[in-house]
C-alpha cells in the first residue's frame, strides 16, 4: 500500500505540474519515449513503459484523437500495427518537458537530494528483481 500511495502522490505532482502542457504525466511518459523513436510496436512500446498492450491502447487513443500519435502498419508485417508520434505530438515535447523538470525539482526539494538517490536506487533494484520474477 505504501507504494500504490506514494505513486498517487507522485503522480499528483507531475500531473500538476504538466497541466498547462494538457498531458498527465503518463501521456508524456508515452510520448517521451517515442521522441527518440520513429516508432514502435505496441508490444515494443509496453514493453519499454512496463505496462501491458491492453492499457497501453486505452492510453494511446486520446492521444491519438487529439492527433499527438499515428498508428502506423509495418511495412514488413502488415498485421503489426506501430505508433509513432505526429508533428503535433513532436511539438508538444518541448513545451511539455520543462514542465516535467519543474516536477522533478520539486520532488528534489521535497525528497531531498541524497533522499532521491537513495529512492532511485532502491526503486532500480526492486525493477530488475521484478523483472526477473516476471
Amino acid at each position: 500500500m505504501r507504494i500504490r500511495k506514494v505513486t498517487r502522490r507522485v503522480t499528483q505532482i507531475y500531473d500538476q505540474m504538466l497541466a498547462p502542457s494538457g498531458l498527465t504525466v503518463a501521456q508524456f511518459s508515452l510520448l517521451a519515449r517515442l521522441w527518440p523513436e520513429e516508432s514502435l510496436s505496441i508490444g515494443e512500446l509496453a514493453e519499454a513503459l512496463v505496462t501491458d498492450p491492453t492499457t497501453l491502447t486505452r492510453n494511446i487513443k486520446p492521444l491519438a484523437e487529439r492527433g499527438l500519435l499515428q498508428t502506423l502498419n509495418d511495412a514488413e508485417d502488415r498485421r503489426r500495427r506501430l505508433i509513432g508520434l505526429t508533428e503535433a505530438g513532436r511539438a508538444i515535447i518541448p513545451v511539455a518537458y520543462p514542465l516535467w523538470r519543474k516536477a522533478q525539482e520539486q520532488l528534489a526539494t521535497l525528497l531531498g537530494a541524497r533522499e532521491i538517490a537513495n529512492l532511485n536506487g532502491a526503486l532500480d533494484r526492486s525493477l530488475e528483481r521484478l523483472a526477473r520474477k516476471g
